[in-house]
């Protein structure tokens, strides 16, 4: 399984959504591309993460990024800042 690191990659796609941050980094396993991604937030001067990842896959890498993102703006919506606690 792949490692999610902090500093984002130049090829990571990224989104914004209501001041957040959404990196796509979804990975190849098995042939398919899983869902993979990190949320970050400025609070108070200190940037917050959440690493998320989900068991769905796909077959393209476009198909697993926009559903990241999907993800991504999902969880933002249901959980706000406490995505980070």
């Amino acid at each position: 399984m792949a490692l999610i690191t902090p500093k984002a990659a130049a090829n990571e796609p990224t989104q914004e959504h209501d001041g957040y941050v959404i990196r796509a980094t979804p990975f190849k396993e098995a042939g398919r591309f899983q869902l993979c991604g990190v949320i970050t937030k400025e609070i108070d001067g200190v940037v917050q993460t959440h690493d998320f990842i989900r068991a769905d896959t796909f077959m393209t890498m476009e198909d697993a990024v926009e559903m990241t993102f999907f993800k991504g703006r999902q969880l933002i919506d249901q959980q706000g800042d406490r995505i980070f606690g």
